[in-house]
């Protein structure tokens, strides 16, 4: 017997899957080695963990009798994608005939989300909402509810029962909205203590403390989510900042003694490590040398700013800095729940601003990179031995056209370029979390 099967019994191992796995270990843009690529390989898990990423031909032998096999082979499977900023309540409104973002918040979004105090009616939308995402291959994303606890229930219920890793938490919101859809400084962190005792760290859930954006909270309502950081320590902070001109320029006059958007959140010790930005257009560069600081990351959110005509993001201003940073569809500003879609439109943003995105970096972002936004890398992001095994087998021939494209196909980096052009929920063969199938399109 080789060292091999003498290293594999069911003690160690209880699941494999076999098809060309691609994951990152590295920044590509930092590193010349930082994606490793296994055209057939075999995953060998033991209760949902990574134990060994191989050549299949090295390790098909040495399974134990009786092993659950999963071959995918001819697929390309890639760690389960993560999307770093979106909204569950708005997946019925995607799509919504434009405006710009305060129109199209007061339209839009407020109605929407007033129906959330049904926790039955929230339970509809966070179940769709999570079978979305894995139709998607997306595994774990940061997520926005309403201002409601039943909202938030909700949507942990849904991941749970789905063993997925979520990040979410109850919009804190008291002012400059409908009374309706307002708390108050005390009700927000009282109902948000409530929540994190319930949620955080059950399971595979993170409660992130989640103050709209700095509009709809009073100043003693950002000094109660200071304090929710301060009172629980590991909790997550998500937020939006510099979306907008006309939303900065709101900003300027309630918050006059503020140096800029971002300085009203530094102000009252909401940036840090666990920090979650989405949007970032319009910093400058004090603004991303505190988030470089203080460890904040952005969530780069393409189509939502292209559908709402906020702006063009710089990711090579965010990279001089080495700000921390990841994608994110921002349902339902963004029009799609595809994070392959959602990295077609940030090339297209990257070429409008005269950059490059190139596919190697955007297969990194929508993996090892937005698991390093959420500092979870210790954890999910690639398949390094230990891991959680999230991941998505994707198809690269799901449509005629794709088929015909891959055929022509040079190199990984063109198929990988190909895919994000090209590819949604049609290419997702299957998702798997913790190694349990949660998703087949077959």
């Amino acid at each position: 017997m080789n060292s091999r099967s003498e290293a594999l019994d069911n003690d160690s191992c209880d699941r494999a899957i076999r098809g060309s796995f691609l994951h990152f270990v590295g920044d590509p843009d930092e590193q010349d080695d930082a994606c490793e690529y296994i055209e057939d390989g075999l995953l060998i898990l033991k209760q949902g963990k990574v134990t060994v990423l191989g050549e299949a031909l090295d390790w098909l032998d040495s399974l134990p009798d009786g092993i659950e096999l999963h071959d995918y082979s001819g697929k390309l499977i890639m760690p389960g994608f993560i999307d770093t900023h979106t909204h569950y309540p708005q997946t019925d409104m995607i799509a919504s005939y434009g405006a710009q973002l305060l129109e199209w918040l007061e339209k839009y979004t407020f109605p929407t989300e007033r129906q959330f105090s049904d926790r039955s009616f929230a339970d509809g939308v966070a179940d769709f909402f999570c079978d979305e995402l894995l139709r998607n291959g997306t595994t774990t994303s940061a997520v926005y509810a309403t201002i409601h606890p039943e909202s938030v229930d909700a949507i942990f219920s849904a991941a749970q029962k789905r063993d997925m890793c979520l990040i979410a938490g109850k919009v804190m919101m008291d002012r400059n909205a409908p009374e309706y859809l307002c708390d108050t400084a005390e009700s927000s962190y009282t109902q948000s203590a409530e929540l994190i005792g319930r949620w955080h760290q059950k399971g595979r859930s993170l409660y992130a403390v989640t103050p709209r954006f700095a509009p709809t909270s009073s100043e003693q309502q950002l000094e109660a989510a200071g304090q929710l950081l301060k009172d629980f320590p590991g909790l997550y902070l998500q937020s939006h900042v510099a979306e907008n001109q006309a939303e900065i320029a709101w900003v300027a006059k309630l918050y006059p003694d503020r140096r800029s958007y971002l300085d009203v959140y530094d102000f009252y010790e909401l940036l840090g490590q666990r920090s979650i930005y989405g949007h970032c257009i319009y910093l400058d560069d004090s603004d991303r040398q505190r988030m470089a600081e203080t460890g904040a990351a952005i969530a780069f959110c393409p189509t939502s700013n292209l559908f709402l005509g906020s702006g063009l993001f710089s990711i090579d201003d965010a990279k001089k800095q080495n700000i921390r940073l990841g994608v994110a569809t921002d349902v339902g500003g963004g029009t799609s729940f595809s994070l392959l879609q959602t990295l077609n439109e940030a090339y297209k943003v990257s070429r409008m601003a005269g950059q490059t995105l190139t596919s190697m970096k955007a297969f990194y972002l929508a993996t090892l990179g937005g698991a390093k936004a959420l500092y979870l890398d210790h954890q999910l992001g690639n398949f390094a031995v230990g891991k959680e095994a999230d991941f998505v087998v994707l198809d690269l021939a799901a449509t005629p056209l794709m088929k015909r494209r891959m055929a022509r196909a040079d190199s990984v980096a063109d198929q990988l370029f190909a895919l994000m052009m090209m590819g949604d929920d049609r290419a997702v063969h299957a998702t798997h979390v913790m190694g349990q199938c949660q998703y087949s399109r077959v």
